[in-house]
């Protein structure tokens, strides 16, 4: 299947004002709540794991396979990484031994 000149532009377009937009959005979130809001954005990123998981069983080629792995490692790096950093913050509020409070 190959993408007419007119679906790339598209697809493009689409792809530049997605990121557009994300980074207005994310630019404009209070410092206090960034930690919390890329960490619960991260954790979202286990529906993109299952989706890549999805392409690479329905993937027609060896460029479809490889990408969809990537997409997949990526995916799940980000997925870790965003639990990871839950974690840490959680931890910044736990009490500790002897702490009186």
């Amino acid at each position: 299947m190959e993408l007419s000149a007119f679906e790339l532009l598209t697809a493009l377009f689409i792809g530049v004002l997605a990121a557009f937009v994300g980074f207005e959005v994310v630019s404009k979130v209070p410092t206090m709540l960034h930690t919390p809001l890329m960490s619960g954005a991260n954790a979202v990123h286990g529906v993109i794991v299952v989706g890549a998981m999805l392409v690479a069983a329905t993937a027609g080629g060896p460029i479809g396979i490889v990408l969809a792995l990537l997409a997949v490692i990526l995916g799940t790096i980000n997925v870790v990484g965003g639990f990871v950093v839950t974690d840490r913050m959680l931890e910044m509020f736990k009490k500790r031994p002897g702490e009186r409070g």
